[in-house]
């Protein structure tokens, strides 16, 4: 028997799971995969049966084929094989039969990983820095918002009534009282992430209605990833167990802030452990930090699709509403764009203030640790730290899908280190969305020109 397999026949048995899914994210995040019986998985990992359509990573949000006609699917599609990775298996609570998660990475029939999934491109950023020395480590905070039931796409989302049977109206930033209106629900997440062994922090309320903030504690950025994905799906049920929506949307609702998913990120020594950002300077600011800064700054606007892959997340990127529309870096300072964070040499990080909550967190790692990269590699310098208001500086950043998807296709750069057949791949997935999108006619467009142009 293979020791992976061995390990998962005995966490198994010790965990007495029935049933296990199988979490296989897709381009957008989005968490695809198969349910087995226990005892199925585990034949599946003796004999490395098992295989899932490898379309499912060309596959858009609204569940169609980007690169394909959909009516030859089923003759041409070639599987993959997965392997499920023991570092992630996990217990998935709330259900009534014992389950556990796992996730898995996709491989060609050749035993060659398949390039266009995620985790791997995210992995294959990572096998950089370790073939330099050096280990990046990450910790994310994730925006979200409760809302009201929603059946109607056409109509706008509205806070839920909390404990007291009301609603909020007005901003509650850090507000307890706020947060205390859904203490239970906020419990049986807690309870829930503890039984799925998250490595969660602490949790705010935003400044939104009805916004809460999860802080992750810092690891390595696939496990990462995966407890950010593992994290959504609980507390979507949750929610629905209490009768509301949560939603990871960067912008669902008008008049309120968008949400993000800022990504706290420093790098580290691969053997000693040391903070190559700050550790043995005076300042906490050591040449490689520098050169990190200076390579987001350089690279980071030209890959915005993959921490702003939505139109909607463009809506969230408003000077009004704490998004940045630039790639200044300043110290303590949340105008910015790269915010450096009150800490000590030992601690030093960069705080990446620009992805969405709707982003899908191994692709938009990949992109600010392979822009980083590139800066280490190059030298790059950053520009000045600014003091005050950094909105008021001109935006850098695109304002539509439109024109970032036309700044990522010529980065050669990035593309390069993320791999030409997965930017394709991705691209052929946006472009199709947009175009869906585009076709769609808004309220206000029915709101302001139907009786009046």
């Amino acid at each position: 028997m293979s020791e992976p397999a061995a390990f998962f026949e005995h966490w198994i048995r010790q965990n007495g799971i029935s049933e296990v899914e199988c979490l296989v994210p897709d381009a957008n995040g989005v968490v695809r995969g198969k349910v087995l019986p226990a005892q199925k998985f585990l034949q599946t990992e003796r004999d490395g049966s098992l295989r899932i359509p490898s379309s499912i990573y060309t596959l858009t949000v609204t569940g169609e084929y980007a690169d394909v006609d959909p009516g030859t699917i089923a003759l041409s599609d070639p599987d993959v094989v997965l392997r499920p990775d023991p570092r992630s298996i996990c217990v998935a609570p709330g259900y009534k039969t014992p389950t556990a998660f796992v996730f898995a990475d996709a491989y060609r029939t050749d035993g060659t990983p398949f390039e266009i999934a995620p985790r791997f491109v995210l992995q294959r950023i990572l096998d950089l820095y370790e073939r330099e020395g050096l280990r990046p480590l990450v910790a994310p905070e994730l925006e979200f918002y409760l809302t009201q039931k929603n059946t109607d796409p056409d109509l706008p989302l509205e806070p839920p009534a909390g404990r007291s049977g009301r609603s909020e109206t007005a901003p509650q930033p850090y507000g307890l009282e706020a947060i205390t209106e859904y203490e239970d629900l906020i419990e049986t997440i807690y309870e829930h992430a503890e039984a799925a062994s998250l490595h969660l922090d602490t949790m705010i309320h935003e400044s939104g209605t009805a916004q809460l903030e999860i802080n992750f504690n810092h690891g390595e950025a696939v496990h990462v990833s995966d407890q950010v994905l593992v994290f959504k799906r609980i507390v979507r049920q949750v929610a629905l167990r209490y009768g509301v929506y949560a939603t990871f949307m960067a912008k669902p609702m008008e008049n309120q802030p968008g949400s993000a998913m800022h990504l706290h990120i420093s790098v580290s020594d691969r053997d000693s452990g040391e903070n190559r950002f700050g550790a043995g300077t005076r300042d906490g600011a050591s040449p490689l930090f520098r050169h990190f800064v200076g390579g987001l700054q350089t690279y980071l606007g030209e890959a915005t699709p993959l921490f702003a892959p939505n139109v909607n997340s463009f809506r969230r990127m408003r000077p009004d509403f704490s998004a940045p529309i630039n790639l200044h870096w300043g110290f303590d300072n949340r105008s910015c764009g790269l915010r450096v964070p009150i800490s000590g040499p030992e601690n030093r990080r960069i705080e990446n203030r620009m992805p969405g909550a709707d982003a899908n967190p191994y692709l938009a790692l990949a992109a600010c640790l392979a822009c980083g990269y590139l800066g280490i590699k190059e030298g790059l310098e950053p520009s000045a730290m600014v003091e005050g208001n950094a909105y008021d500086r001109p935006r850098t950043l695109p304002r539509t899908l439109s024109e970032a998807l036309d700044r990522f296709a010529m980065c050669d750069p990035v593309i390069e280190l993320l791999g030409e057949a997965f930017c394709a791949s991705f691209q052929r997935i946006k472009a199709h969305e947009l175009a869906q999108f585009e076709g769609v006619i808004s309220s206000w467009e029915r709101d302001h020109l139907l009786l009046k142009v």
